[in-house]
């Protein structure tokens, strides 16, 4: 992956996709991008544990220097979103992070996710 952290201007349109996202699937994402410690998928599952609404939520979590995404979803989203089509979602995100663009990246995959669990 090329640059691990977004500019402001990314970070900006990132915000909005993730908002416009968030409105399609009427629940909550957020994106942690960072150094998963211990086990990535128990770190990924402790931070959506702290999300003020974890059933109704999505979280994304990037560790670039590990090269891991993780998503976790709560149980309210788990009835519209499998498994299968989260992985869909990592995919696209992994083909932008190879491309080394981390926004875009971050950008398809939020993108598709929303469009996957809506209602």
């Amino acid at each position: 992956m090329g640059a691990l952290a977004l500019t402001p201007a990314e970070q900006a349109a990132l915000d909005v996709t993730i908002r416009t996202s968030e409105q399609a699937c009427r629940a909550e994402i957020s994106v942690f991008i960072g150094t998963a410690t211990g086990q990535p998928r128990d770190f990924a599952t402790s931070l959506h544990n702290t999300l003020v609404l974890p059933t109704r939520s999505i979280l994304v979590m990037v560790d670039p220097h590990r090269r891991i995404i993780e998503i976790v979803t709560g149980g309210h989203v788990r009835e519209r979103l499998t498994d299968a089509e989260a992985q869909l979602a990592v995919s696209a995100m992994t083909d932008g992070f190879a491309a080394g663009d981390l926004a875009a990246g971050l950008t398809q995959g939020i993108e598709l996710l929303g469009e996957l669990a809506r209602d």
